[in-house]
């Protein structure tokens, strides 16, 4: 495999990892499972309606760092930084 076909494997391994979490965030708390997580309360909230509402923003600013702080790791791995 060539190291531009390895850079961009790894590059949809991390994206794949990256919308995996999106998805449980925002479709599976916020949506699917919002009735279970509403037993448990944080701050005064229900889980499910704060996940809905404040926690997958926080997760997804997270995502955010998380795949830049990675993809300039892959791209120093691979010697394509700019």
């Amino acid at each position: 495999m060539s190291q531009n076909n390895a850079y961009w494997h790894a590059n949809l391994k991390l994206m794949a990892f990256c919308l995996t979490i999106w998805f449980l965030v925002s479709f599976v708390f916020g949506i699917l499972l919002v009735d279970q997580l509403n037993t448990i309360r944080l701050g005064g909230y229900k889980l499910g309606f704060w996940f809905a509402q404040q926690g997958a923003i926080y997760v997804f600013l997270v995502l955010i760092f998380f795949y830049a702080f990675m993809m300039n790791k892959l791209d120093r791995k691979y010697d394509v930084e700019e």
